[in-house]
């Protein structure tokens, strides 16, 4: 298992890499081992405003369905469409497979997003 250290991460393993004003967001390696072979991912849609913990998207896989959530607030500006079609991308590259983007609408949210050591500290505990 990996953890990107240019990321952020959230306590229900989703990370978010920042570019500018907008949020990228996918799933940390340990969740796609969690989950397993992933055969689906439904995508949100674009222009919906989601609010920070708001259920976003529903990963299917061979042994779960898993919620991700919205690690911070903001309007959905782009969806990777690829998953719809090879889904299975993410337990090929989580961390180079966004599921979703969104403009921030309240950057100090990132605040409270964990840097790669404390997500590893975290996974620990988890253990």
């Amino acid at each position: 298992m990996s953890v990107d250290k240019s990321l952020k991460y959230t306590e229900n393993h989703e990370w978010v890499k920042v570019k500018g004003e907008v949020a990228y967001v996918g799933i940390s390696d340990h969740a796609q081992e969690e989950l397993g072979d992933i055969v689906f991912v439904e995508l949100p849609e674009l222009d919906d405003e989601v609010s920070k913990g708001d259920e976003v998207v529903n990963i299917e896989s061979v042994k779960a369905a898993a919620p991700v959530y919205a690690p911070v607030s903001g309007k959905i500006t782009e969806v990777n469409d690829a998953l719809e079609d090879a889904p299975e991308t993410i337990n090929e590259a989580p961390y180079d497979t966004f599921i979703f983007a969104l403009e921030l609408s309240d950057t100090s949210e990132l605040d409270d997003l964990m840097d790669a050591a404390a997500y590893e500290a975290f996974l620990k505990e988890e253990e």
